[in-house]
């Protein structure tokens, strides 16, 4: 097979500040730059972005459009996009040297794949940068329940500024429910592995930084954006379950595909709405078993005995009687230093050397 076009697509929202990293990544890759389109979307910016965007013209191109979120950044995007492949990078991230090459030669080895993703550096505001790849090379397809459970645990390789589709695998999904301010990329790499295989490489070519600003994040414990993302989490699950039946997709295959966005959904759902007794308990242990099935005897006893509360506290009550327990600075210093969260045993976790 020949090398395919890419075009790198970014999408960014009054990212003033590092709009320009994302750039300057894109152009500082060894892919050749007569093989590549470097496509920015910018969703309604009312900072500087625009003018930051503009000083890279003409060698990058930017649509400009009404604000509407991520998913209506993807479609606009996508319209555009003349590449073969379509790799995608928020406007808040940057690429690691060699990403398109690596990626390129993934698709040109084999027209079978359809998305290729990867491993992911995280970059702290105190600038410490932690390192997260998968041990091996894998290679699956998620139209059986195995394949389905593969895309369940390695979905935090897939992330927006780790995906590359083939542009048919994208035509194929078809428009991104514009409902999803974000978590679009969940919705398209949840179902790219119907139609095609995915791959994903065991390097980190993708450096993801963590801000105040981040949508995704709710760690400082925002009403407002817990509410926002309890919102778009269950338009997530909605839009993917509906897809999933238009696509006539086996049940069991189905129910494996949306579990971790369902509960992660209900978990949301009793946070800002709260819930009887029973429904923190069923969701807790849900949430152990999806994502914390790596855990030791010790670490699943103490998230048992961290439940008992919630035996008797309305959901809302529960989670906010958590969240003052987990701000404790000496909780924090005991689970540090005796019951740290597991690294899943398929992800090699190190910390990077900051320059």
């Amino acid at each position: 097979m020949s090398r395919p076009f890419i075009t790198a697509l970014i999408d960014t929202y009054n990212q003033e500040t590092f709009i320009e990293d994302a750039i300057r990544s894109v152009l500082a890759q060894d892919f050749p730059a007569p093989e590549t389109e470097i496509l920015v979307v910018d969703d309604g910016s009312t900072d500087n972005t625009p003018g930051l965007i503009h000083k890279f013209q003409p060698r990058v191109r930017c649509v400009r459009k009404v604000n509407g979120g991520q998913a209506s950044a993807f479609n606009a995007g996508i319209r555009e996009a003349r590449g073969e492949v379509i790799a995608f990078l928020d406007g808040d991230d940057w690429w690691a040297p060699g990403k398109l090459t690596a990626i390129a030669a993934a698709f040109e080895a084999d027209s079978g794949i359809g998305l290729v993703g990867h491993g992911i550096t995280s970059v702290y505001p105190d600038q410490r940068q932690i390192a997260e790849l998968p041990r091996e090379t894998l290679r699956f397809r998620a139209n059986s329940v195995e394949g389905a459970k593969t895309l369940q645990t390695r979905r935090g390789f897939l992330g927006t500024s780790r995906m590359a589709y083939r542009r048919e695998v994208l035509q194929q999904i078809g428009n991104v429910p514009e409902a999803l301010k974000f978590e679009a990329d969940e919705y398209l790499f949840t179902l790219a592995g119907l139609f095609a295989d995915v791959m994903i490489l065991n390097q980190s070519l993708t450096f993801y930084r963590l801000h105040g600003n981040n949508l995704y994040q709710v760690t400082n414990g925002s009403s407002d954006r817990i509410r926002r993302k309890q919102e778009v989490v269950a338009a997530l699950a909605q839009s993917l379950g509906e897809k999933l039946e238009e696509l006539g997709v086996p049940s069991e295959i189905a129910r494996t595909l949306l579990e971790c966005v369902q509960v992660e959904a209900d978990h949301l759902r009793l946070v800002v709405d709260g819930g009887f007794p029973w429904e923190t308990v069923s969701t807790e242990i849900r949430i152990m078993r999806l994502f914390h099935r790596d855990a030791s005897l010790r670490q699943h006893m103490f998230s048992y005995a961290r439940l008992v509360p919630a035996l008797v506290m309305p959901a809302d009550t529960y989670y906010r009687w958590r969240q003052r327990f987990a701000r404790a600075s000496v909780y924090r210093r005991l689970r540090q230093e005796f019951l740290p969260f597991p690294t899943p045993a398929h992800v090699h976790r190190k910390e990077e050397q900051t320059k």
